[in-house]
Parts: structure tokens; sequence; C-alpha cells
């Protein structure tokens, strides 16, 4: 037998909210699964499962609150012994499971923990934000529609079939006291379409997130002794050979330059390893896959750092769609959970939005960042020569326990040859 138990999502998680369960007991589950969906003070996530066999035993119920290492059920693996049947199969009791960190009703501590339901047929996939505002306004989500990729319900979806039972008129309306003309009636303003509710939901979720961002950022601060380096990188072959690639394409396929930049960090990143990698009980401890962490700003605030998973495997073109379809799910509830724990190193691009230069802040337990800012003319001088350039501020955030300045210069350096032979990324 295997337990599944919830997993640490980020270094700064301590409980999740078990959103659903997308296995019943009997199923059979391998390697990668996604079992159960979670919802963080970030996002919801699909979380995975690491062990092959049968699901024995549910024992966490949806909307339990959950510790990190508490017991959510019980995986019967290929050795393991044939399980009881379901009158003589016994699930921990609530107040043990409480023990283990799991938060269940007070009334629940002297009974059995009831079996999960069945999952539905049909999954629904929906953004935490949508969630929280459905149940303001006592939607029913199977009811809805959604509009994002693969059906996803997001918070527009919603408000379109909220504000469509608000302005449905009834099938017989009441006399009134007073009769209104139509253009009385026409003149009265319509209900608001974002209640109160709404708006105190969004607030509640990233005062959340930013309690969460806060407390990883302190621990980061408080714990890594960081040490910055810059360096200002020409982009002009870079960026030539991308508009030469790009005429060839079609609006869809063209690739956005930052993800030649992501390919070059991947790149280095072979070149000097140290960095890949993390600071666990007090050891330096390198990754051999090199999965980048790329930040994401999400529409109701906050920023979440999902992993683009073994990005110095992929040619342009599948980091291009890799880093599309992470923003997608990203922003509508889809991620699971090896893309917010396998992330090695983090990289962050700011250059849209003006920014310069970016001195960043590790995420632990990695030992790096790397932050981009805007690609700028400015004067540079070659063999003599003054002339105007394409130049982009790359910077490097980096864990002096696990590295020092003269190994993170040769990353930058490493970074820089790779983007001057955009032909080879």
């Amino acid at each position: 037998m295997a337990e599944f138990r919830m997993p640490s999502l980020g270094s700064d998680m301590l409980e999740g909210t078990l959103v659903e369960w997308l296995v019943k007991p009997g199923d059979r589950v391998k390697r990668r699964d996604a079992v159960a969906v979670v919802e963080t003070d970030k996002a919801a996530i699909e979380i995975e499962v690491y062990e092959e066999g049968i699901i024995e035993t549910i024992l966490a119920q949806p909307g339990q609150k959950i510790a990190v290492g508490a017991i959510m059920a019980v995986i019967r693996t290929e050795a393991g012994k044939k399980a009881e049947t379901p009158e003589k199969a016994t699930l921990k009791d609530a107040s043990q499971l409480l023990a283990e960190g799991a938060s269940v009703p007070a009334e629940d501590k002297e009974k059995k923990l009831p079996s999960i339901p069945e999952v539905e047929a049909r999954r629904i996939k929906v953004s935490p934000y949508a969630r929280r505002l459905a149940a303001e306004r006592s939607v029913d989500l199977s009811t809805i529609a959604g509009t994002g990729p693969d059906g996803a319900i997001g918070a527009t979806d919603v408000e379109r079939t909220t504000a469509t039972v608000i302005t449905q008129p009834a099938e017989k309306a009441p006399p009134t006291p007073i009769e209104e003309t139509p253009r009385e009636a026409s003149q009265k303003e319509a209900p608001p379409a974002a209640p109160a509710a709404e708006r105190h939901a969004a607030k509640d979720y990233q005062t959340a997130m930013r309690r969460a961002i806060a407390a990883a950022m302190a621990r980061s601060k408080r714990e890594i002794p960081h040490y910055y380096l810059q360096m200002r990188l020409d982009m002009s072959s870079t960026l030539r050979w991308l508009e030469s690639e790009n005429l060839k394409r079609p609006i869809k396929n063209r690739i956005l330059p930052v993800v030649p930049l992501i390919k070059g960090v991947s790149l280095a990143l072979r070149d000097v390893p140290e960095l890949n990698g993390y600071w666990i009980d007090d050891r330096h401890q390198i990754s051999e896959a090199i999965n980048l962490g790329f930040v994401i700003a999400l529409r109701q605030g906050g920023l979440i750092a999902p992993a683009i998973l073994n990005a110095d495997e992929k040619c342009l073109d599948e980091l291009m769609d890799a880093m599309r379809d992470l923003i997608v799910r990203t922003r509508s509830g889809g991620l699971r959970s090896s893309e917010m724990t396998d992330a090695t190193v983090t990289v962050t691009n700011l250059g849209d939005l003006g920014v310069e230069t970016v001195y960043g802040v590790i995420y632990p337990p990695q030992v790096a960042l790397i932050g981009f800012g805007k690609t700028m003319e400015q004067p540079w001088a070659e063999n003599g020569m003054l002339g105007v350039r394409p130049i982009l501020m790359a910077t490097l955030a980096a864990d002096h326990r696990a590295t020092d300045g003269h190994r993170g210069a040769q990353f930058l350096d490493a970074l820089n040859r790779h983007l001057q032979e955009p032909s080879n990324l």
C-alpha cells in the first residue's frame, strides 16, 4: 500500500483546500496521472500521483482544508494485497486525519469519515476566481458552458450567466400601484452586473495571494544570501534572425522575442549547472532536468511561476507552444502539480512593461532567478566603432551558498554567447 499525501505546491504553502477528486475507489492510476484538484492561495492545481496502482480508499472530502503531508488517499500498488470488500474496508476516523494535519468539522471527530461521492462523468474545469464568484451568486457551475480552453469556465462566463438571470423578465409581473410608461421604464438604471460580493471575493483572493507571496519572499530574504550580477546584451543578431524567421510564418505561428531568451537561459544552465537546482537540508542539490519557472501575471492580481518542463530539450516552436499553453491554463485554473513543484530556476521578464532592469528575489528552495528588462536602443562601441544597438539588460540573482560571483558571471557570459548565435538555439 502507498499513502497519497497532500503535496507542497510551494515553499510558502501550509495547506490546501480539496476542490474535487478526479478518481474514485477502484480506479487504476499510473505515475503522473492527475487525481484531484486542490486550491491554494495562488491557484487551483491538478495534483498528480507518483505511484502506480489502484485507488484503495479515499480519506479526504471536497471542501476540506488539508495540511501539507496529510494523508488524502491510500493506493494499492501492484505488490500490495487484495483490497477488502467495501463493507469491511475501514476509513481512518476524522480525529486521526485531523492529527495528521487535515481540517475536519468538529461534529465529525467521533465518527468515521464518509466515503467520497463518485466523481461526475464530466469534470467541470473552472478557474478559482470563477468558482468563488459562482458561490457568491449561488450559480450551479454544471449549467454554465465555459468558453475557456477545453471548455474551462472563467469569471466572464459566470458574469454572463448571472447577467442573463438578472435581466430575464418574470413570467407574469405582479400589478404595481402606479403604471410606468415605457419611456420611464427604459430610463431606469439596470441592476449592476458586478455586485459588492464579487468585489469582496476578488479582494479576499488578492489578499490571500499577496500574503502567500509575502511569506515566500520574506523567507527568501531572511534565509538566502543573495548576490546580484547584470550584463548588457546586444540583441541585434537575435532580433534580425527572429524578424527574418517570422516573415516566413503566419501570424499565429510567429515566435515572441522572449522565447529565444528562455532557450538561451536553458542552454546556459547546461554550461553552468550549479544555478539549476535547490538548497535543501543545508545542502546544494543540482537538478539534471532543466525546468524553467516562468513568471505569469494573473488577471485578478498577483503572480505565479509554473514550470516549462525540460526547456533545454525543446526547440523554439515547442517553447512558444508550451509558454502559450501555460499562460492560458494558469489563467483558467488548469495547472498541474508538477508544473508548480518541479521548477528548478525562475525567469521573469518585465520588459513589456517598460522596466529596464530587474533585481529579482529567489524563490526558495531554488538557488537562482534570471530577470530581463526592456530592449532599448543604446550607444554601443565595438572594434573602435560607435553605433546604436538594441540592448537588453539581463540580471542574475543567485544564492551565495550554492555559487559565487565567478560562476554567476560565467552563466551570463554563456547566455550572451548563445544569443549571438540564434540559428543554433
